[in-house]
């Protein structure tokens, strides 16, 4: 069996939320919002909206897409902002010029969805992670299974959706420990590739151990 060179601390996450003082009521505003917003706002309303959405396997987890759809009634317009994967992003000033660059284009498409009041204003809140060690640390495959399946789904998302915006960029931390710990590249990958968008969080966890238990006897 497998020891690894450094064991994996799973943390527990909790997230901190605030509405700040900005608010959209319409396309124009959300462009002029999202341009000069915190990154922490950005963060909330791409990166942790898919732990406040993670039971969602349909629809949009971005924020900004969902309200373009809800809202400003503007379903190709969210189809364009919900396209954008955060796996790909090893930044949020990255993010957020895509976001501008989709909500520009489509406003010079669509000139007119401009200063169409929405139906309710999107209001702006930052969010900020707090995280802290839990009891389960793992320096094997087997105890990383084991700590995997106790842990709540916070924790799933703090390792696996919110490490990509952490050293090593855009790879979550299962993924890395697998690699560098372990000397698993090929299960780190395999990993990797588990949709985010396509799976809730409680379907990450299963995905990651159905994954690794052909690895146990490795």
């Amino acid at each position: 069996m497998r020891v690894a060179i450094a064991p994996f601390e799973f943390f527990a996450a909790a997230t901190l939320v605030r509405i700040t003082g900005q608010r959209a009521h319409t396309l124009a505003d959300l462009l002029e919002n999202i341009r000069n917003c915190a990154d922490a706002s950005v963060f909330n309303h791409t990166f942790q909206s898919l732990q406040q959405h993670h039971f969602l396997t349909e629809g949009f987890s971005n924020d900004f897409a969902q309200w373009a759809l809800a809202s400003c009634n503007e379903p190709r317009l969210a189809e364009r902002l919900a396209s954008l994967d955060i796996r790909h992003y090893a930044n949020l000033a990255a993010l957020r010029t895509d976001l501008v660059h989709a909500l520009e284009t489509y406003l010079h498409e669509v000139p007119n969805a401009a200063q169409r009041k929405a139906f309710e204003p999107f209001y702006f809140c930052e969010a900020v992670t707090v995280a802290v060690p839990t009891p389960w640390q793992a320096r094997t495959l087997a105890e990383f299974c084991e700590g995997l399946r106790h842990v709540s789904i916070h924790t799933v998302h703090y390792h696996f959706v919110a490490a990509r915006l952490r050293e090593p960029l855009t790879v979550n931390d299962f993924s890395f420990w697998f690699e560098e710990s372990l000397g698993l590249k090929d299960l780190g990958d395999r990993i990797d590739l588990i949709d985010i968008y396509t799976n809730t969080l409680e379907g990450v966890r299963q995905h990651i151990l159905e994954e690794a238990t052909p690895w146990l006897a490795a």
